[in-house]
């Protein structure tokens, strides 16, 4: 069967199972206005209307609008002009939003970078993006002075998230932050939505940090289909919780672009707090937010909870990156909060494709997202295509059958900035090469199995780390499951999983392994350690590299 003809069936098989009210097809609240023109647009209609809050202090869209002409004067008046690379190393602050908006108004480029890097980390891309200018918060300035010297930075500006000036160290010559909002206001740049407007640096799985090219009009594709899919509108308002990083490409999208394109209200947390997070809910009435499981669990767990109305809160969506989300976990959310409010997975995206290409919303019915194995992200947004086939081609695989999931959508990336050669290997006649393994049920629906790095076989046949991990978390002892590959003489690889146990359980190792063997097929069955706790990544993921070599020791002595 030809690409096109699967794909035909495909659409028809998910058109099917998509959720009544959600849309089949894109469409954008205000039409085809750049980013920047929706915040002048909503300081038009609602100018009192909050657009952003953080830390108890709300910013109107009409006061968003005027910060963001004054600091791009300043950025015009620093040499800013478009095409030109701006980075923006801040966290989670008003000042985020309108350092982005303030870049984009200029046709100029947005990159924004991680404050918790370190020396060789900022370097890197700063040096590889060509940044010009750089806005900074205060807290990363000793890094910064270190790191200039080895890039094409020529200005600096710098603000605070208190409410004092930011303290510049000596040496650095920089501007301070109350200097560019009291600058006359630019115009903003005749608006081409196809020009380069971001690059959103991804760590992939080998060398350093790709920036992946990102348009205006991959961020409006994003907003719109995103929070429509999981049922926001401008009429029924969007207000999301976002303590994601906005530094990331999640972040960008839950606690900036959507909310702007809907003309809704970011409430911004610099940091997680489950206190402050269940005040805020009440308070601005969130109607969604995103977080770890281990977040929802730490506010089933808040003194406060029983205290609080949540009734707005229709939209909780968990990432599984440590704990998983099981039934046990949604119907603790559901008793403690209402029926009203769903706890599902998040979405199935990466970087290159701006993160929200499938969503399981509205799919929970008789949690049938949660029983599929192993991770159900359900259908893919109006205008997306996701097709299943056999790796490094684009030759559709059967329903049903594991291969390499490629995306082509709207909001895939243009290319990797300065690097043809990766380019060339990801994009393919529109299609991205994701690199992970999944398959399409009968229905169309996307499930996940894991990088294609991960994949373990066992005397030939696939085992999908994330599978194993899903199935050993269904043990009533077990917290959360990691499992790598070992080397083995007689079967290749073995499976082994590292395994985390939930206070007060109490199970062995071999105990373990041998429910394992009623609970999935003999070649899966992995090799099993108890661990207190894991490596873990800066990102709050599970650092299984440092696993790997604990795992041939297991295998080796077995």
């Amino acid at each position: 069967m030809d690409l096109e003809t699967y794909l035909d069936d495909v659409r028809a098989r998910q058109a099917r199972v998509r959720p009544a009210n959600t849309p089949d097809r894109l469409v954008l609240p205000l039409g085809e206005l750049s980013i920047p023109g929706h915040v002048d647009h909503w300081a038009r209609e609602r100018p009192g209307q909050a657009a952003i809050v953080h830390e108890g202090r709300a910013i109107s869209y009409a006061e968003l609008a005027g910060l963001v002409a004054r600091v791009a004067g300043w950025l015009a008046g620093a040499g800013v002009r478009p095409g030109d690379r701006v980075a923006v190393d801040l966290p989670n602050c008003p000042q985020f939003t309108v350092a982005m908006l303030a870049i984009l108004r200029l046709g100029a480029v947005h990159v924004p970078v991680n404050p918790m890097f370190q020396h060789a980390e900022l370097v890197h891309e700063l040096a590889d993006s060509g940044a010009t200018v750089l806005v900074a918060v205060d807290s990363v300035l000793p890094v910064v002075v270190a790191a200039l010297p080895e890039t094409q930075v020529r200005r600096v500006l710098v603000t605070s998230l208190s409410d004092t000036a930011p303290d510049l160290p000596d040496g650095l010559d920089a501007t301070p932050w109350s200097e560019a909002v009291a600058h006359a206001p630019a115009p903003e740049h005749p608006a081409d939505l196809d020009a380069l407007a971001a690059l959103n640096y991804t760590g992939g799985t080998t060398g350093l940090p790709k920036g992946c090219q990102h348009t205006q009009r991959h961020m409006l594709y994003t907003a719109a289909t995103a929070a429509a899919a999981t049922g926001h509108t401008v009429e029924t308002g969007y207000v999301p919780l976002c303590y994601l990083p906005v530094f990331w490409i999640a972040g960008e999208d839950l606690g900036i672009l959507n909310p702007i394109v809907l003309g809704g209200t970011s409430v911004l947390m610099t940091r997680w707090d489950a206190g402050a997070a269940l005040a805020a809910i009440e308070r601005h009435g969130v109607t969604s937010m995103v977080g770890t499981v281990e977040n929802y669990l730490e506010l089933l767990e808040h003194p406060d909870l029983p205290a609080r109305d949540l009734s707005t809160l229709k939209m909780p969506m968990a990432v599984s990156f440590v704990r998983k989300l099981t039934q046990d976990v949604r119907a603790a959310w559901r008793e403690a909060v209402g029926a009203h409010s769903v706890l599902c997975e998040a979405a199935y995206g990466m970087t290159e494709t701006h993160t929200f290409d499938a969503t399981p919303y509205g799919m929970s019915a008789g949690d049938k997202d949660l029983l599929a194995e192993p991770v159900f992200c359900g259908v893919p947004m109006p205008g997306t295509d996701i097709a299943v086939v056999e790796f490094g081609t684009l030759h559709p695989l059967p329903l049903g059958e594991a291969g390499e999931i490629v995306v082509r959508s709207p909001s895939v990336m243009t290319g990797y900035w300065n690097r043809p050669d990766a380019t060339a290997a990801q994009l393919d006649r529109g299609w991205l090469h994701t690199g992970d393994n999944g398959r399409l049920d009968e229905d169309g629906c996307l499930h996940y199995l894991g990088r294609d790095k991960d994949l373990i076989k066992v005397k030939g046949m696939s085992v999908f780390p994330a599978e194993v991990e899903l199935l050993l978390t269904r043990h009533p002892a077990v917290r959360t499951a990691a499992v790598v590959p070992a080397a083995d003489p007689e079967s290749g690889q073995v499976p082994v999983a590292f395994v985390s146990l939930s206070p007060d359980a109490s199970v062995s190792a071999a105990e373990l392994r041998a429910w394992a063997k009623t609970a999935m097929a003999p070649y899966k069955v992995p090799l099993v350690e108890v661990v207190g706790e894991f490596p873990m990544t800066a990102t709050g993921k599970i650092r299984k590299v440092e696993l790997t070599d604990r795992a041939q020791r297991l295998a080796d002595e077995r």
